[in-house]
């Protein structure tokens, strides 16, 4: 397991209004962000809750160029080109916006592989973050992301006839090697590692759960991998957006 001595202290998320706002002064505009803000208590409550954008509600690509850390721009790795059709594993709420209670970039499970982290993480009664739940998370705070604490989000996998796929998405620090260049030194990277693979730098991000601060519908399950392409192919026929403006090799 890992056994880095250093730790890294998670900064704390805004409040939601001002994360709305973060959103907007990025030329996010999706429906339904204005019904986020607090108007009565949640279950969960809403001090920590996290902004979250749905899977399609603005695409991946558009989403890892707005990561910052320092003066460096995130980006999707370049074998990652069919990263839109890693749909969500976990039930989420409808809409395209909504609040992500109890985060946890889960540091312990460093040096895990997913396919023994996921168990471990619904012993703890928690669920993995998506891909999306992770970049909404360095959108707020870019300095989750942190040297040798970085994360996967296996709630998102793409699905396959016979189940998944071998790969599950992870955000880390671009070292600045091989097709990164060296100029993305720094720069926050959309990635991905093998399911049965471990890596020192990267824990499993986890929420407690997720809601709206609203009055809403009720969060719809996970679709099973035979519905997903379909289910994700309408919800991009009608959303509406505007917007502005193997193994893995221990060289990141």
């Amino acid at each position: 397991m890992a056994t880095d001595p250093l730790t890294s202290v998670v900064p704390a998320l805004p409040p939601i209004a001002e994360q709305v706002a973060r959103l907007r002064s990025l030329g996010l505009e999706v429906p339904g962000l204005d019904e986020l803000h607090p108007r009565e208590p949640l279950d969960h409550g809403t001090d920590g809750a996290l902004v979250a954008l749905a899977p399609g509600s603005v695409p991946v690509d558009l989403l890892a160029t707005l990561l910052t850390l320092g003066d460096r721009t995130g980006f999707v790795v370049e074998d990652l080109t069919d990263v839109e059709k890693f749909l969500p594993t976990v039930g989420l709420p409808a809409g395209q916006a909504y609040l992500v209670h109890g985060l946890d970039r889960g540091d312990d499970l460093r040096d895990r592989r997913p396919s023994e982290a996921l168990p471990e993480l619904e012993r703890r009664g928690r669920s993995p973050l998506t891909l999306q739940e992770g970049i909404s998370w360095l959108l707020q705070v870019p300095a989750v992301l942190a040297d040798n604490h970085c994360f996967m989000t296996v709630g998102s996998r793409r699905p396959r006839p016979s189940g998944y796929d071998a790969r599950t998405p992870a955000i880390w620090i671009s070292r600045g090697t091989g097709r990164d260049g060296a100029g993305r030194r720094g720069a926050p990277k959309v990635g991905w590692c093998w399911w049965n693979n471990r890596h020192t730098w990267l824990g499993f991000a986890s929420c407690t759960g997720r809601g709206r601060s609203a009055p809403g519908p009720e969060a719809r399950s996970a679709p099973r991998p035979a519905q997903q392409g379909q289910q994700r192919q309408q919800g991009q026929q009608g959303q509406q957006l505007t917007v502005s403006g193997g193994t893995v090799p221990e060289t990141r």
